[in-house]
């Protein structure tokens, strides 16, 4: 009889080898080997960085890496997601704004604290010096809908909201004049596409619409940064072949009546070949398919994840 899976990535202990890489003039990507990226944008007068890391410890890294190549104010902190890895290291940045689209800023009111307990307990090696976050959550300054656009100097950046997907208020940088993507969780490259909070029907749309822009390079949630067109096509296949294959299997099993541990048993066995091998695929599955499980039956938009629910979740389907 095989033992209970350890808790989401509580046996993920071992450190990253961090990679600093620049895409275009003006976009640089900090990646580390599957674990959360950061993209950053310096501008003639400014630096944006989108994604901050899970504590403010964490995210000082990320500032020495940026003072090795410019020494201009970093202004901008943009959320792609509420989810706590991405957001709680955001006062180490000391920006002058945090922006985030509106459907964020509601989830963070909805569901913040919530994310934050959730979070902390399922990536303990990810929250690394927890205790440096301010007590609280990270609030935006500014929030939009549709788009927004930035001028740093002569450099224009766009925030665009191309659709629902990892989350409803997915947000991407967009650098036009580089043709260059921060994509936030939306594309993930090498890394299983975490879906506890989807728009599965609406996600494989919203990908379309990424690949529409025909960006040259993208920096993906995580997985090692994009680059050329062949990469990219291939970060975007990749996430849209995952989240449409693992909503089929689930859409198969509830149109024929099995309950959600027979549903995540079978859907588990047709994923591993193809997505095995892929950076927390096992802390991912529960998680992905349970919501999937939702929105095919009952819950059009995702449900709370608490600390106490996610334990629940992890008993019934990995006990």
């Amino acid at each position: 009889m095989n033992a209970p899976k350890t808790f989401a990535s509580h046996a993920d202990i071992a450190e990253k080898q961090v990679s600093f890489t620049q895409l275009s003039e003006h976009a640089w990507a900090y990646t580390a080997e599957g674990d959360p990226n950061t993209g950053i944008v310096i501008g003639d007068d400014a630096v944006l960085v989108a994604d901050t890391q899970a504590t403010p410890a964490m995210a000082a890294d990320v500032i020495r890496r940026i003072r090795e190549v410019t020494d201009k104010p970093i202004r901008y902190v943009v959320l792609t997601h509420y989810h706590a890895v991405r957001v709680l290291g955001a006062s180490a940045y000391r920006a002058q704004q945090v922006i985030a689209s509106q459907d964020t800023y509601e989830l963070i009111v909805e569901r913040g604290e919530a994310d934050k307990a959730s979070e902390i307990g399922r990536f303990p090696r990810l929250f690394r010096d927890v205790d440096t976050v301010p007590p609280g959550l990270t609030w935006p300054t500014i929030t939009f809908s549709g788009k927004l656009t930035l001028w740093l100097g002569k450099l224009e950046v766009q925030l665009l909201q191309l659709g629902r997907g990892h989350t409803k208020g997915d947000t991407v940088v967009w650098l036009p004049g580089e043709r260059t993507l921060l994509s936030g969780d939306l594309v993930e490259f090498e890394a299983t596409p975490y879906a506890g909070d989807a728009y599965f029907q609406d996600w494989p749309r919203t990908l379309d619409r990424i690949a529409a822009l025909d960006p040259l390079a993208l920096v993906p949630g995580r997985g090692p940064a994009l680059k050329g067109q062949a990469q990219v096509r291939e970060g975007l296949q990749v996430t849209r072949a995952f989240v449409s294959d693992l909503y089929a299997s689930v859409k198969a099993g509830t149109d024929a009546g099995r309950d959600l541990k027979t549903v995540y048993r079978d859907t588990v066995e047709r994923l591993r070949p193809a997505y095995g091998h892929w950076v927390i695929f096992d802390h991912c599955m529960p998680f992905d398919v349970t919501r999937a499980y939702d929105e095919a039956t009952q819950y059009p938009d995702p449900r709370i994840w608490t600390a106490e629910r996610d334990r629940l979740m992890w008993q019934t389907l990995e006990g």
